[in-house]
């Protein structure tokens, strides 16, 4: 096993699955705070904000703080940014819970605008109303960029597979011929400047995942090396008929050596 100078960590089914905490998943960040190796928690979740992630962790057993959280909802925020350089108010259209809503809307870049948005972001929403859904797509038809935080199609809850926002996004698509750009994993914005936040290169990261589709594919996308854990999304049978293989396939995080 290659030696990583710095881990990039998925959080539902790698260490937690709903309310449930995952041992294994837990003793590995562990096992990287008591080394003192570089790590940032890369999620796709956007319903929760990072102090309330950090929360959530807390929950499970893990101490950090927001420095080591990085949410599509950032990554979404940076993006806006850079293809606004001049521009110092932009309306964008929200569908999402506090997560997404709060890490707009307390940026004074950003301001809530339902009639003529420039951008309509769409993140995982609990409360997704037809009224929502009609909105966005008339703005996304009146010429609203289609901003989607993350393609998950589900999300591993305690004993079960929930709609995710990928699913959400699709039904959006589907209405209005239009696809979105996608910021979370596997896109590449997310993974991008997470690099930079942590200011490391790419062959010195390693992508901790358990869902094929989103992190491992993230991490091969953008020449990372990948560990997939088998304690959520994606089961082995399942991988193994897949084209490209993760670079390292554990039971859970246990049989990973630092």
């Amino acid at each position: 096993m290659k030696k990583y100078n710095a881990y990039l960590i998925d959080l539902d089914g790698t260490i937690y699955r709903g309310s449930d905490t995952i041992d294994s998943g837990v003793r590995f960040v562990k096992r990287l705070q008591e080394k003192n190796i570089p790590y940032l928690f890369l999620t796709n979740n956007t319903t929760r904000t990072p102090e309330m992630v950090v929360a959530k962790l807390k929950g499970h057993g893990i101490e950090t703080d927001v420095n080591h959280i990085y949410t599509p909802v950032l990554a979404a925020k940076t993006y806006l940014k850079e293809q606004n350089l001049t521009t110092t108010k932009i309306p964008v259209y929200l569908i999402g819970e506090q997560g997404l809503i709060n890490g707009f809307l307390s940026d004074p870049r950003f301001y809530l605008d339902a009639q003529n948005p420039k951008y309509v972001i769409v993140g995982m929403d609990t409360d997704l109303t037809y009224k929502k859904v009609r909105t966005a797509c008339r703005a996304i038809r009146n010429g609203a960029t289609f901003i989607g935080t993350n393609a998950d199609k589900v999300l591993p809850a305690a004993n079960e597979f929930l709609p995710g926002n990928g699913s959400q996004c699709k039904m959006i698509e589907e209405a209005t011929g239009q696809k979105p750009i996608y910021i979370g994993k596997p896109a590449s914005p997310i993974i991008e400047y997470a690099l930079q936040l942590i200011n490391k290169n790419k062959d010195e990261v390693v992508m901790v995942g358990d869902n094929y589709q989103t992190d491992i594919k993230a991490g091969m996308d953008n020449g990372l090396d990948t560990i997939l854990t088998l304690t959520g999304v994606s089961n082995l049978e399942e991988v193994e008929k897949e084209e490209a293989q993760p670079t390292y396939i554990v039971k859970n995080m246990d049989d990973w050596k630092l």
